[in-house]
């Protein structure tokens, strides 16, 4: 009886082993969990992206508004007759206050 006591520990023992730390174990299921949700928050995002994208090939397959505006803001274009007018934003002084430094291609050093 006693011999039988300890082979049922050491199945138990043995099995115990197996379903914590095995191949199939919790370890392995809990990684596999994680993997699906990142899988699943990845998926997520590339069907917004294409949802997106889907709309706007539709915008541009059924209209010329969605391609004058993509005209304009990516190549810069402009209708005839309009003015356009690019606004340069000022450089900031130098972050020490020294004054630039002389230009050495002018003969008194101010800039071109």
């Amino acid at each position: 009886m006693r011999w039988l006591l300890l082979a049922l520990l050491l199945l138990l023992a043995w099995l115990q082993y197996q379903f914590w730390f095995g191949s199939g174990g919790q370890r392995e299921l809990a990684a596999l969990r994680a993997q699906v949700a990142r899988q699943a928050e990845e998926n997520r995002r590339l069907q917004q992206r294409n949802a997106a994208l889907a709309a706007e090939v539709e915008d541009l397959k059924s209209g010329e508004a969605a391609v004058e505006e993509r005209a304009r803001a990516e190549l810069g274009m402009v209708k005839p007759g309009e003015v356009f007018y690019r606004v340069i934003a000022p450089t900031p002084p130098p972050a020490n206050g020294d004054a630039p430094a002389p230009n050495p291609a002018s003969p008194d050093g101010s800039p071109p």
